[in-house]
C-alpha cells in the first residue's frame, strides 16, 4: 500500500555555523521548522546526515510517516547523503521532497512542482545525478542578485536585515507548504501555496 510508504524531507544548505543564516541554507531552516513541528531532535545518521524521523498530519489514517534530513555533506554533493537515506528508509523517489534556495523567484514566493531541471541549482544537479529527476521540489525564493554581485557571493550571504523581518513568516509557510504536499498532495499544495 503507497501510504505505508515513508516520505523523506531533504532540507538543503551548507553545514557549519557560518552558513546558518545564509540564503543557500533556507531549505535547512525549514528543515528545523518540520522537526521541531513534529517534536524531534536531529541526530546523527550513517548517511551523512542529520535525520529526524516523526508523523505529518493529523493522528489518523491521514497521518504520514516522515524522515526530515539535513546532508552534512555540501550543498553540492547533498546527492550521496540523499541516496543513501532514500535506500535506507525504502523510500520510493516520488516521496523525495527537497527544499531548496531559488534565485529566478521574487524573495518568499513559493513553487512546489515534482521533476524537471535543476536551473543551475549545485544541490538539486547532484541529487538529480544520484535519484533522475522525479522527485518534488519546494522552491522557496530569494530573488536575484543585486547590481553586479556574483550569483554565488549573493546565495553565500546572510538575509539582509530588510529580509530578516519577513523570514519567520516565509518558513512557516514553507513547512506548511510541505506538509500540505505530504497529507494531501501535490495539486492542493500547488493551489494553495504557488504564489
Amino acid at each position: 500500500m503507497a501510504d505505508a510508504d515513508p516520505w523523506l524531507v531533504v532540507g538543503l544548505g551548507n553545514p557549519g555555523p557560518e552558513y546558518a543564516r545564509n540564503r543557500h541554507n533556507v531549505g535547512f531552516m525549514v528543515a528545523d521548522l518540520l522537526a521541531e513541528r513534529m517534536g524531534g531532535r536531529f541526530k546523527a545518521h550513517k548517511s551523512r546526515a542529520q535525520v529526524v524521523e516523526g508523523r505529518c498530519g493529523a493522528p489518523g489514517p491521514s497521518s504520514r510517516r516522515v524522515v526530515v534530513a539535513k546532508p552534512l555533506s555540501f550543498m553540492n554533493l547533498s546527492g550521496g547523503p540523499t541516496t543513501a537515506l532514500r535506500d535506507f528508509y525504502k523510500v520510493p523517489v516520488a516521496n523525495i521532497v527537497a527544499i531548496h534556495d531559488e534565485l529566478d523567484i521574487d524573495y518568499g514566493a513559493l513553487r512546489l512542482k515534482l521533476g524537471g531541471g535543476d536551473n543551475g541549482h549545485n544541490g538539486l544537479k547532484s541529487i538529480t545525478k544520484s535519484l533522475g529527476s522525479e522527485y518534488h521540489r519546494v522552491r522557496f525564493g530569494i530573488g536575484r542578485p543585486p547590481g553586479r554581485m556574483q550569483v554565488a557571493d549573493f546565495v553565500l550571504k546572510d538575509f539582509s536585515a530588510a529580509e530578516r523581518r519577513e523570514l519567520d513568516y516565509f518558513v512557516d509557510r514553507a513547512a506548511d507548504a510541505v506538509e500540505t504536499l505530504i497529507v494531501d498532495g501535490l495539486e492542493r499544495a500547488q493551489t494553495t501555496y504557488n504564489s
